[in-house]
């Protein structure tokens, strides 16, 4: 596990004014996420609420080198943010930017920094909100499939997400999780890494479907769309059958949609 693990709270409101960071693949390409993400907290007591000035959590920009707009970008999810008790996204990478990188953009600005420091401890990846802070044991929903979960790279090393989704998993009816050899192995994508390079990125993909194929799994989960979408692109142009989806669709039971790089039924 990550040293950068954050911290549980001591103490937390009995109802949590959540709000929920959509991301920009969950908004643009998989809207169910952000649903299912809503549900799954709302079924655990928290009140949740979509800002909607909120934007990108800067990431392309500050793998880019770009730090100055990643900085305006910044300004703004914290001001779109504040009041709030929580701050969940559905992704590890998005949470990951904005709680481990946000206060050193600010390092020359002392009053901003803190605001930044603020906000970041009160950001949290949507399994490791339910489990960690939550303390959520168990969810309702049901599946009869057999599945296997990718570790997807921001989320295991810089907070600490393993676990908490293959704990819920484990309560989903009829979902039988089977391992994955390499499962904490990059998937290829990498953000802009898959753009910059793409003959490396689609090398690493292939390997990593290869594990997924041999686990004997119908099913493929993870947590960030980034890795799902590049998992699920590479699969279909495989020509396998496996199904793609983001692991708070199968625990908030909402797997009525088409898996990902699937088309409308």
């Amino acid at each position: 596990m990550s040293s950068h693990a954050p911290t549980p709270p001591s103490t937390r409101p009995a109802e949590p004014r959540v709000a929920l960071f959509v991301t920009c693949l969950v908004d643009l390409f998989r809207p169910s996420v952000g649903f299912a993400a809503v549900k799954l907290m709302q079924d655990a007591g928290c009140r949740v609420e979509v800002p909607q000035a909120q934007v990108c959590c800067g990431q392309p920009a500050y793998n880019s080198g770009d730090r100055k707009d990643t900085t305006a970008i910044a300004r703004q999810v914290i001001e779109a943010f504040e009041g709030y008790d929580f701050v969940v996204a559905p992704s590890g990478s998005c949470a990951g930017m904005l709680r481990e990188h946000y206060p050193a953009l600010f390092a020359a600005e002392p009053a901003m920094k803190a605001r930044a420091e603020a906000f970041s401890a009160r950001v949290w990846e949507l399994t490791s909100f339910l489990v960690d802070v939550l303390r959520v044991e168990s969810v309702s929903a049901s599946l009869a499939a057999k599945a296997t979960y990718h570790d997807s790279c921001s989320g295991l090393r810089e907070l600490g997400i393993k676990a908490q989704p293959r704990q819920l998993l484990g309560s989903v009816a009829g979902l039988e999780m089977l391992p994955l050899e390499g499962a904490e192995t990059c998937c290829g994508f990498g953000g802009t890494f898959c753009v910059k390079y793409g003959e490396v990125s689609a090398d690493i993909a292939g390997r990593k479907t290869e594990k997924i194929a041999a686990s004997g799994a119908e099913l493929l989960l993870a947590g960030d769309m980034g890795c799902l979408m590049n998992m699920a692109g590479k699969l279909k142009r495989e020509g396998s059958a496996i199904q793609v989806r983001h692991v708070a669709e199968v625990l908030a039971g909402m797997t009525d949609t088409p898996a990902i790089a699937e088309g409308e039924r």
